[in-house]
């Protein structure tokens, strides 16, 4: 992996001044761990500085290479001045550390690893070195440099496919909605076949199994996919297919404030389904104590 070498002293300069990497993979999102980070540099201060390179013509351009996070919350706090060392490095280097500093977080998005993925490959490209990633989605390997210390060869190359989604399909990836598995089989799907499958999802409120993911993947290759293909494949019953109940999120949304994923959604209902359960129970016991 790429380290940030050639580190100098520190300096201090105004957030305003510094430049975010234009092409960050990486969302600054405004969640939990910001709100505890703002918290924590508002007592204490930015403990670590921001890593910068003098970017542009003239190098009066001061390029963020690692700490968006940091840099996003100082200018929420007002901050004037925030420590930075400089580091001298070459786009295609600044692409690789912003890559690889930001891997390190413990909440990284599937589209947020897609994106960083394949820039950093094509970064890697940039320097020459190869990279190897033309076989199918189980077998590449990475000859001379490794993408990832994270995940394997194999799996980095499925992280890649997925920038073949539409955006819709990718952020159903992000939810939860479909596994990556499925999702790189259906990043084969040209993007005509792509949009029937939403249309498809939408009407039926199902999303595709690996089973039907292949399946459509297999018929587009051929050349004989099409919007009633589709449809015939997601209404087949999925192998172990139990009742669901289905609630529209727009009827519960406002319960549901601070759910994020699925999982927390899901975990939030079956609570408070069990606290009302207990609270009839209750009810129950009174009424026959009156009688």
């Amino acid at each position: 992996m790429n380290k940030v070498n050639n580190i100098q002293g520190l300096s201090y300069v105004n957030p305003e001044g510094i430049v975010p990497f234009e092409n960050n993979p990486f969302e600054v999102r405004d969640d939990e761990e910001m709100k505890s980070l703002i918290e924590s540099i508002r007592e204490y201060g930015i403990l670590t500085p921001l890593i910068v390179s003098r970017q542009g013509r003239r190098g009066d351009v001061i390029q963020l290479v690692s700490g968006h996070r940091r840099l996003y919350a100082a200018k929420e706090l007002g901050l004037q001045v925030v420590p930075v060392s400089y580091v001298t490095m070459t786009p295609a280097e600044i692409e690789i550390a912003v890559v690889d500093s930001n891997l390190q977080r413990e909440h990284i998005l599937p589209s947020e690893k897609a994106k960083a993925y394949k820039l950093k490959m094509e970064a890697l490209k940039k320097q020459g070195k190869r990279t190897d990633l033309t076989s199918d989605q189980v077998g590449p390997k990475l000859a001379v440099e490794k993408i990832s210390d994270e995940d394997s060869a194999s799996q980095v190359k499925r992280y890649i496919r997925l920038n073949n989604l539409l955006p819709e399909l990718l952020k159903m990836v992000d939810e939860e909605r479909i596994a990556l598995t499925p999702a790189v089989e259906l990043s084969y799907l040209t993007a005509d076949e792509q949009k029937w499958l939403l249309e498809t999802i939408e009407t039926e409120e199902a999303t595709p199994s690996l089973s039907q993911a292949q399946e459509m993947k297999n018929l587009s290759q051929a050349g004989m996919l099409d919007m009633d293909q589709i449809f015939s494949i997601m209404v087949k019953p999925k192998a172990n297919q139990k009742e669901v109940i289905k609630i529209k999120i727009e009827v519960v949304d406002k319960y549901l404030k601070g759910c994020t994923t699925p999982k927390e959604r899901e975990d939030f209902l079956l609570k408070a389904c069990e606290y009302y359960s207990r609270f009839l129970q209750r009810q129950r016991n009174k009424d026959r104590g009156a009688r």
